[in-house]
């Protein structure tokens, strides 16, 4: 019996063929999951204008613009972008809303939820308009919250008057978010006190 044997040449090429091909398979099937892990199914993320539809840089904030805009929803904005940016990135505000309760100037956290009130409703409770996180500074409770309150809210506070209110929102802006009601320690005029004071009625 004669045994044809396949050249050496021919047996390493269909291995080698085998290995692309598996490679393959898997590539496609992790660029897949990842795909699919990316974002939940029915929320659609928006670039901002200033990201131009490019892939999400590794300073990306994520924002969520609601109330009265034109296009509410999830958007990408570039980091330190201000609230005027995100409110543009939703196409704008509506006739009605209510910008003296938007502090237009303020840098947008990630993770931040930015609701624009309609007129007459900034002081109302965050469950009837639409969410936690309204810029005028209201919160779950009552409390008054740190990160997004204007000079108006936190001036409500016992013994903070508009010029210290001024200062937690400077603090705000050049040091980011608060991370705890004791972050207030580091405010020029605000002691132990004056934070024991306030405590119950703050929350971040």
């Amino acid at each position: 019996m004669v045994v044809v044997r396949a050249p050496r040449r021919f047996r390493l090429g269909l291995g080698a063929a085998v290995v692309v091909g598996l490679v393959a398979v898997s590539v496609a099937v992790g660029i897949g999951l990842l795909s699919r892990a990316t974002v939940p199914e029915g929320i659609t993320v928006s670039p901002s204008p200033r990201t131009s539809g490019s892939a999400v840089s590794a300073g990306a904030v994520y924002a969520h613009v609601l109330g009265e805009v034109a296009k509410p929803g999830l958007y990408v904005l570039d980091d330190g972008a201000r609230v005027a940016e995100a409110l543009a990135a939703a196409g704008g505000t509506l006739p009605t809303a209510d910008l003296a309760a938007v502090n237009l100037a303020r840098t947008v956290a990630d993770g931040e939820q930015i609701l624009v009130p309609a007129v007459g409703t900034a002081g109302a409770a965050p469950g009837a308009a639409g969410g936690s996180g309204a810029a005028g500074g209201g919160a779950a409770g009552g409390l008054v919250d740190l990160n997004t309150a204007d000079v108006a809210a936190l001036d409500q506070l016992p013994r903070i008057g508009p010029a210290l209110a001024q200062r937690i929102i400077d603090w705000r802006t050049a040091n980011g978010r608060f991370t705890s009601v004791d972050d207030l320690l580091g405010v020029s005029g605000i002691g132990e006190k004056m934070l024991a004071g306030i405590r119950d009625l703050v929350r971040v």
